[in-house]
């Protein structure tokens, strides 16, 4: 039989799934790793963490399993998106990686919008200069760090450092290099000029490939330490969000899905590039040759209950322990007590700045309405709402453009919640369904493995083949009702809070 290997590199931790041919999991395991934030609104990992994490998730499975190295056909990788890897002329990594969710750039996207031109930048990259894209962090080295910048012979993405560990190759893929501000996302390539402005040399960048293509294979040194054959392919691979997708079978137009993850996103497929002259959401290439899709993204979806669980729910995780349940197992039975609007509480979700619809750096989380009748039940819920508020916006927004979804797809650890799942439905007004799957980028990345190995014909008919859905929530009409107008009211204290904002980070 051939088996096929799908690397997901997330923020907290990374996943290895091994699927058979008929994409039917054989084994998966999981290893976590820290992230580092120095300063406030600063984010790092070190990449060596994920590497080792890689490489030992690879070992589990294949003795979880005991397939031998030698059947796997191709390996898809899947990652976190816009974090900035620099390696020396020793291959050595430089620095720290800055990742997806760092917001010290101000300065520099201002830099490049100066330099570029704030329309021509939407132009060429789909998406105006963003805190948390990488052509802005290339900068902030370069300005703040310029010995650690004249050392760096070698820029990669996260997941592409993966793929440089494994077979010594400099490559990226189009989905991915599509948030790293530098790609020319109608044409699918470098662009010349974006980095003739920004002075960024082009032979720092590593080719770029359509995601199912073939990048290269195992090396020997990591065939021998991971116990990966050498004939085993890698293919391009795709970002998080855009190998969600192919694992979600959103892979033709009016097709979406919104996933709650550490972020959250609301991602639509279409076959023409669809730009939001405002830039409140973005444009990218998406996995699929010659494709494209729309994403809005907010900042802390999963990333806010984590935080409110880990500082005050302390009793919620000792009683997980004691009663041999899951934590969020016992939240969702909570929150599922606490009526819709959370007794007139609302949650900001803007912990780490924000993405959409606001693209603001300095905007931070707030609780709106606190009384003393609230209970932690009510800031559990409100939680989930402020998040489900701004995946609301991005929806909004996906609308707006003429973007019309007949089949909304959740996923991301969040989907798991029945109780957050139905306040999706109920706050677009429309079906929500779940895949079978809960493997969606590993699988996905599984599957463009699959295509460049030659063991399945295209994404398309893999997708339909093998992605199949389990439940669904229908909206409530009560609950829509609510949450029109609490979106409102939510929208509100955003525009009433922005000058506030900026007056807290200059205190």
């Amino acid at each position: 039989m051939k088996y096929l290997l799908g690397i997901d590199l997330g923020t907290s931790a990374t996943k290895t799934v091994l699927f058979d041919d008929e994409c039917q999991v054989k084994a998966s395991s999981v290893q976590s790793y820290p992230l580092y934030q120095p300063q406030n609104g600063w984010a790092e990992q070190d990449p060596k963490d994920w590497c080792n994490a890689v490489l030992k998730t690879i070992k589990d499975v294949l003795q979880k399993s005991g397939v031998n190295g030698q059947d796997i056909k191709g390996i898809g990788l899947s990652g976190q998106m816009h974090g900035l890897v620099m390696l020396d002329k020793e291959n050595q990594v430089i620095r720290p990686s800055i990742i997806w969710c760092d917001q010290r750039t101000v300065n520099e996207c201002q830099e490049i919008t100066d330099k570029v031109g704030a329309e021509r930048l939407i132009e060429i990259t789909s998406n105006p200069a963003l805190t948390g894209f990488t052509a802005s962090k290339i900068l902030w080295v370069r300005n703040h760090e310029p010995q650690n910048y004249a050392k760096c012979r070698h820029i990669l993405l996260p997941k592409d450092y993966i793929r440089f560990c494994m077979s010594g190759e400099y490559a990226t893929e189009v989905s991915d290099a599509s948030g790293m501000q530098l790609l020319d996302i109608k044409n699918r390539c470098w662009s010349d000029e974006v980095l003739e402005k920004l002075n960024i040399d082009k032979g720092l960048l590593g080719k770029v490939y359509e995601s199912p293509d073939v990048t290269g294979y195992i090396s020997g040194e990591f065939a021998e330490k991971s116990g990966l054959s050498e004939l085993s392919v890698i293919v391009g691979g795709a970002g998080d969000n855009a190998a969600a997708a192919i694992g979600t079978g959103v892979v033709k137009d009016g097709k979406a899905f919104t996933t709650i993850g550490t972020s959250g996103v609301v991602f639509a497929h279409t076959s023409q590039p669809q730009i939001d002259p405002n830039g409140r959401v973005h444009s990218f290439c998406c996995a699929v040759p010659g494709c494209w899709h729309v994403m809005g993204v907010t900042q802390a979806a999963g990333l806010s209950l984590k935080w409110f669980r880990d500082n005050f729910a302390g009793d919620y995780k000792d009683r997980a322990v004691v009663e041999h349940k899951e934590v969020y197992d016992l939240i969702n039975a909570a929150v599922d007590k606490v009526p819709c609007g959370s007794n007139r509480l609302i949650y900001l979700p803007y912990l780490m700045g924000e993405r959409t619809p606001h693209l603001n750096p300095d905007c931070r989380g707030v609780f709106f309405g606190l009384s003393a009748m609230h209970t932690k039940e009510d800031l559990f819920r409100a939680v989930m709402e402020g998040v489900s508020y701004s995946l609301k916006d991005c929806n909004d927004i996906l609308r707006e453009l003429g973007i019309t979804v007949h089949e909304m797809m959740a996923c991301g650890g969040g989907s798991k919640s029945p109780v957050w799942r139905q306040m999706i439905a109920d706050m677009y007004g429309c079906e929500v369904k779940v895949p079978v799957s809960e493997d969606g980028a590993a699988l996905g990345a599984a599957i463009l493995a699959g295509v460049g190995a030659g063991v399945f014909k295209d994404i398309e008919s893999a997708c339909e083949h093998f992605v199949c859905t389990k439940d669904y929530c229908q909206p409530i009409a009560q609950n829509y009702a609510y949450y029109e107008k609490g979106h409102k009211l939510y929208q509100k204290l955003y525009t009433n809070l922005k000058e506030c904002y900026s007056e807290l980070t200059k205190l």
